[in-house]
């Protein structure tokens, strides 16, 4: 009898006619995996097989708009979840109300994102990061069932961390292999990277809300490895080590298998031919595994990008890692065909949409200080100020990871000036925001542009981690006057001149797990910052400490 391994993720909803969503899941052995919904709706699907794992992506089918309704997955017609822990909600699939009077108003939209999330302790155990923002936001949930949840969940980076594990996964790993050969207590196959999802997913918490709030997800460096695609020089180096290719490989491949799948809808993945071809054969590993060496190869053949519209609010998910240029004399975080991708999406139907939201893993704007750094270091490693200052630079990136949009400079004017684009006239959105994680803090920053639309940094992070002290004065130094003028510092003698465009920080820095909820109504738009925090002896709770209007439009 088929077993469920993991999952269900609920993935994909339909935004355009309420009617359909999809469901992941992993089984123990190959099988049918069907979803039945109360209303009637439902889907069934036969798993694929990668590396001796099954899974499917199950899509339901006649969902009724506006409605909420329970589901449960079958195996091989046999009843898998609900499970018997019991202690949760039913899982169900909220679909949006969609077709309603002509004029009549869209159905809002509530984003809850965040990134960097290292998996939570067992229970009963403290782990060295406190509260997990993610963990605390499912316990409140499933108390109170009928509590406003998100419309979606975005995951903005780093759902796993594969070079910084947790003591059972390292201990995990030494009965595997010896733990003195590379890479060491870091993940080096398929296999172990199947490890992080099990301890992140499985986790009860997580895995209810998973199973109830769609998800959509973007990776990171760490769920690859620390400061992946930083530079040229880095990844020659990478490439000339013994275990990188099975690394980056199978990164890639649990990335599209756990993650990217789930992000398309039924009509992209009837198109993509990769899916079909792991589908149409008994074992599809050496398909994935071959699309990963072309990924790896030539990032411009891939495109993990992408696009959703829900309702009026449209949603561009960048890749802002695989999908750099690293040669210093044309350093870009989006190659060029990337870039025309992300151009066209936000300039079509321009005027047909409210917000629109950028999902960048990493900032656009960040503190003064650091930005101007980063324009400095990409200056020296370009060699502006010679050959020993371009490799002085070169060590000054990946020791302080300098690899944000300032640190490719033309990158940072093309959205820059995209977004004033989209911004501007009387066509513009209500709001512009980009949404990022990666720097472990939080804060709300606004660019001095002549836009018609209120264009927001929002950056949210950690879920769950810290940073240390050291680190978290530096971000408040970097938003100082001080910050700013030390900034200048650097880029007279970069010779780099001044920012395209400035900004200013009108809300945080905010240290600690935390998430952040945008609220979309009309062409109104409100964001909450809520923080895990721990009294003694007491469950943790969230608390709100942000809660703004960005837009009141009607």
């Amino acid at each position: 009898m088929a077993g469920l391994r993991l999952g269900p993720l609920l993935r994909y909803v339909d935004w355009d006619t309420g009617g359909a969503a999809t469901i992941w899941v992993e089984a123990d052995r190959p099988c049918t995996a069907e979803v039945r919904c109360a209303d009637g709706a439902g889907g069934s699907v036969r798993t694929f097989q990668v590396a001796g794992h099954h899974y499917a992506l199950v899509p339901v089918t006649g969902l009724t708009p506006g409605t909420t309704t329970a589901y449960e997955v079958l195996l091989d017609g046999i009843t898998v979840w609900p499970g018997t822990d019991g202690g949760f909600p039913p899982s169900t699939i909220t679909t949006p109300a969609v077709g309603g009077r002509p004029g009549g108003p869209a159905p809002g939209l509530r984003v809850t994102f965040g990134s960097c999330r290292q998996a939570a302790p067992p229970a009963g155990r403290r782990g060295p990061h406190g509260a997990d923002a993610l963990d605390t936001l499912a316990a409140q949930l499933a108390a109170q069932p009928q509590a406003q949840r998100p419309d979606v969940l975005l995951l903005l980076g780093d759902q796993v961390y594969a070079d910084q594990l947790s003591q059972a996964t390292r201990q995990w790993l030494a009965a595997r292999r010896d733990l003195r050969e590379a890479p060491g207590a870091q993940v080096a196959d398929y296999e172990e990277y199947t490890r992080l999802y099990y301890e992140s997913w499985l986790d009860p918490e997580i895995r209810w809300l998973l199973s109830t709030v769609p998800s959509l997800h973007i990776f990171d460096d760490h769920d690859v490895i620390d400061d992946w695609n930083t530079s040229a020089a880095w990844l020659a180096q990478m490439r000339a080590t013994p275990w990188w290719p099975e690394r980056v490989l199978s990164g890639l491949m649990s990335y599209w298998v756990h993650q990217h799948l789930g992000n398309l809808s039924p009509a992209e993945l009837a198109a993509d031919p990769l899916y079909a071809a792991v589908r149409a054969t008994p074992d599809g590993t050496d398909a994935l595994r071959a699309f990963a060496a072309r990924a790896d190869a030539d990032p411009a053949s891939v495109r993990w990008s992408y696009r959703r519209d829900f309702g009026r609010s449209r949603l561009l998910m960048v890749d802002t890692r695989a999908a750099r240029v690293l040669a210093e004399d044309g350093r870009a975080m989006l190659d060029p065909a990337e870039e025309t991708w992300l151009r066209e999406n936000a300039l079509a139907g321009h005027g047909e949409y409210d917000h629109l939201l950028i999902g960048s893993s990493l900032p656009w704007l960040m503190p003064p200080l650091i930005h101007d750094a980063e324009v400095w270091n990409a200056a020296l490693c370009r060699g502006e100020r010679g050959e020993r200052w371009a490799r002085i630079g070169e060590d000054l990136r990946r020791r302080s990871d300098l690899e944000h949009w300032a640190a490719f400079p033309r990158s940072f004017a093309a959205l820059s000036d995209l977004i004033e684009e989209v911004g501007t006239g009387p066509k513009a959105p209500a709001t512009v925001c980009v949404l990022s994680g990666d720097v472990h803090h939080a804060y709300v920053a606004e660019p001095r542009i002549p836009s018609t639309s209120r264009v927001f940094q929002l950056t949210c992070s950690p879920v769950h981690n810290s940073i240390h002290t050291a680190v978290n004065w530096g971000f408040r130094l970097g938003w100082s006057r001080l910050g700013r003028w030390l900034g200048r510092g650097f880029s007279r003698h970069g010779r780099t001149g001044r920012p395209p465009l400035s900004w200013r920080r009108t809300g945080g820095p905010w240290f600690g797990n935390q998430l952040m909820t945008l609220a979309l109504t009309g062409r109104g738009a409100r964001l909450r910052l809520d923080q895990a925090r721990r009294a003694r002896g007491k469950a943790a709770r969230l608390v709100t400490v942000l809660d703004r209007e960005l837009s009141d439009a009607p």
